[in-house]
């Protein structure tokens, strides 16, 4: 994509020069400027929210831990009263 831009005679000079010390063109200083302003300005994605399509429901996860939770203390429960039976 082509974009053209105007500059201020006194930022077109600089620009020039600091192509001149660093070797590279203008447009890769102006690309490389624009792509860190960006990364500070525009904010992007968190982990979750690029992975919230991968992780369910999380209504339903603790939905499932509560039963699983539930059946660990049934399961105790019944063992112990087994145990005392026995005796």
């Amino acid at each position: 994509m082509t974009l053209s831009i105007r500059l201020d005679p006194e930022l077109e000079a600089e620009l020039a020069r600091a192509a001149a010390q660093t070797g590279r063109s203008k447009s890769e200083l102006v690309k490389a400027s624009l792509r860190e302003y960006l990364a500070r300005v525009v904010p992007r994605k968190t982990p979750y929210e690029l992975g919230k399509d991968l992780f369910g429901d999380p209504s339903a996860a603790a939905a499932t831990l509560d039963l699983t939770s539930k059946d660990r203390v049934r399961s105790t429960i019944v063992e112990r009263l087994r145990a005392e039976n026995d005796r």
